[in-house]
């Protein structure tokens, strides 16, 4: 049984890598706003098994994952899967030419840090692809995880620790060197946003 008070996040456990699955399509519209290279150096956060990383690595080989989970990246199927907390990542200034990140900013306590450190390891040009969920009511988008991991919908807003939205996004990332570029609303599997942000 799953303690309700873990540390960072439920997404340490055990149970959370069974949601781990192969998305083609998701991949492909990531790729539609990324535009991969082969010589881009692209981050992955919240890779989990890393999945889209290997799809990823297949157009650009030094595309790196990270995650918290150390039993997700233990099970990983990509080469390059860390553990790494995204609000500390440790990389070097400037690094990344493209990042994204696929339903992992809605767990994240400390949002601002986050976003600080996109802003740090993006490349001036650089751009980050977020998506998120859609949600009316925070939390009813980990209704499914909420029943999987604690056996009940309690749960639901300590997994979904923010309910975003394109403009809460833009309100954010004011004052950073990160600009909005575009957002789309997606009911590709799930009712999803996708943000599109640039570093300038």
């Amino acid at each position: 049984m799953i303690e309700p008070n873990m540390s960072k996040t439920e997404y340490n456990s055990r149970i959370y890598p069974l949601f781990q699955v192969k998305d083609k399509n998701l991949f492909e519209k990531v790729s539609q706003y990324l535009r991969p290279k082969p010589e881009d150096k692209i981050l992955e956060i919240g890779c989990g098994r890393g999945f889209l990383t290997k799809e990823m690595q297949k157009i650009a080989p030094g595309t790196i994952g990270i995650d918290i989970n150390i039993k997700a990246i233990e099970s990983g199927v990509a080469k390059n899967l860390k553990v790494i907390d995204a609000t500390n990542m440790g990389f070097p200034a400037d690094f990344f030419d493209k990042i994204y990140s696929c339903h992992t900013i809605e767990h994240i306590k400390e949002i601002s840090k986050f976003f600080k450190e996109i802003e740090k390891v993006l490349k001036p040009g650089g751009r980050a692809l977020l998506v998120y969920p859609f949600e009316i009511i925070r939390g009813t988008g980990a209704i499914n995880a909420s029943l999987l991991m604690f056996g009940d919908i309690i749960h639901c807003r300590k997994i979904h620790l923010h309910k975003f939205s394109p403009k809460k996004i833009q309100k954010i990332i004011r004052g950073t060197k990160l600009r909005h570029i575009k957002s789309h609303f997606s009911l590709l599997l799930t009712p999803q946003y996708f943000t599109l942000l640039e570093k300038i």
